[in-house]
C-alpha cells in the first residue's frame, strides 16, 4: 500500500449540524479493510482490518466512527470519519446495517450505521494522528480487541459478505472455464 503525504485535513468539531432520530444521536462509521498478499489464500488469512485506539486511555480499540451531520450523506460521513480518525481513504461500500446501542459513557442510546471501506490510500498525516493509534490486524484479533459489541457484529457481517462474494467469484470462474467456446 502506498503511503501518501498530503496537506493536513481539518477535522470537524461541534455538534450544531448533528443528526438525531427520535432523540438518538446518529453515528456512522467504517470498517477499513484490505486484502493482503496472494489472492489464492483463503479469505481469513488474506483479510486485514484497521482498528484505532479510543481517545480515552484504557478504552480499547474500535473502528472509526462519529456523528452524521445534516449537510452530508451517510456514505460521505463514513468516509470523513475514516479520514479524520484513522487517516485512510478508499471506497465506501454498501451499508452493513444499523444498530441501536447504549453509550457507556453518557448513558444514552445512539443509532449506529456501519459501512465497509476498501482502503486505497493510507495518509501520513491526518487530523487525529496525535491522539489515536492505528493498527492493521486479523479479524480474530479485531474481535478480541474491539470494545464495541455492535462493531463486532458489523465485522461478522463484513466477513460473511466477503466470503459470499469470494465464493461467487470462484464459482463464476469455474463455470466460465467449463463452458464450451
Amino acid at each position: 500500500m502506498e503511503l501518501k503525504k498530503v496537506g493536513m485535513v481539518v477535522a470537524r468539531s461541534g455538534r450544531q449540524l448533528q443528526r438525531y432520530n427520535k432523540g438518538r444521536r446518529q453515528i456512522v462509521g467504517c470498517i477499513p479493510y484490505r486484502i493482503k498478499g496472494n489472492k489464492g489464500k483463503n479469505l481469513e488469512d488474506a483479510l486485514e482490518v484497521l482498528v484505532i485506539s479510543a481517545q480515552r486511555k484504557g478504552k480499547g480499540m474500535l473502528f472509526p466512527k462519529g456523528g452524521w451531520e445534516s449537510d452530508e450523506s451517510l456514505m460521505d460521513a463514513a468516509l470523513r470519519e475514516s479520514v479524520e480518525e484513522a487517516g485512510v481513504h478508499g471506497t465506501v461500500e454498501h451499508k452493513l446495517g444499523k444498530w441501536l446501542f447504549k453509550s457507556k459513557e453518557h448513558d444514552k442510546y445512539y443509532e449506529g450505521h456501519m459501512f465497509p471501506l476498501l482502503v486505497q490510500e493510507q495518509l501520513d498525516f491526518w487530523p487525529e494522528k496525535d491522539i489515536r493509534q492505528r493498527v492493521w490486524v486479523s479479524v480474530p484479533k479485531a474481535i478480541e480487541v474491539c470494545q464495541q459489541s455492535w462493531m463486532k457484529e458489523a465485522l461478522y457481517l463484513l466477513v460473511a459478505r466477503l466470503e459470499s462474494s469470494t465464493t461467487k467469484i470462484e464459482v463464476d470462474t469455474i463455470t466460465d472455464q467449463k463452458r464450451p467456446s
